[in-house]
């Protein structure tokens, strides 16, 4: 899959006739990252692919899916795609990808104690999201408002601006996102 999401990063650059430096001054992502992202040289991280999905104006669920299997009508376990950022400490599963014909996707999202994401920009503004917290606490905070979450607890909001996802621990965050596109 790696490989895959190089190839697609470099084709969604070259469909909008940019160059790296191009993509470079949208993202604010340097030239040479993103030159070693694309050659597969490196893996992206969360918050690098955040902000490229934001430039790109497509959630991170639907660029990782683009790069995976086929839209079946049922996805066993085994066959949900799992994508790991080690650096943030964050692993995201598409339980429910995107699909061309359907408005909403399901991710099963789980932060280790400490890991702290940032997302500067929602990646399709006025994406609505429905967050249902499986496991341990999440401090998520949208729009400047934090919301401290623990097992149980629903958050539900359309996000028009940036977003910060911290577990405080002592065990993982584990929760459920429904994102609904506008």
């Amino acid at each position: 899959m790696e490989d895959r999401l190089a190839a697609r990063l470099a084709e969604l650059r070259a469909e909008r006739g940019w160059s790296l430096d191009d993509l470079a001054d949208r993202s604010g992502v340097s030239r040479s990252t993103l030159s070693r992202v694309e050659r597969g040289e490196i893996s992206p991280t969360a918050s690098l692919l955040g902000r490229l999905c934001t430039v790109y104006e497509r959630p991170m669920s639907r660029l990782l899916t683009e790069v995976e299997a086929d839209g079946a009508q049922l996805i066993r376990s085994a066959g949900q795609s799992v994508w790991t950022d080690e650096d943030s400490g964050f692993v995201r599963r598409s339980v429910s990808p995107p699909h061309p014909a359907l408005r909403a996707e399901v991710v099963e999202g789980t932060l280790r104690p400490g890991a702290d994401l940032s997302y500067d920009a929602p990646s399709v503004p006025g994406l609505e999201q429905h967050l249902w917290m499986l496991d341990g606490a999440l401090d998520l905070t949208v729009d400047g408002r934090k919301h401290a979450l623990v097992s149980g607890d629903c958050l539900r909001f359309r996000l028009w601006g940036p977003t910060r996802f911290h577990c405080p621990g002592p065990g993982a965050a584990r929760y459920l996102l429904v994102l609904v596109m506008p």
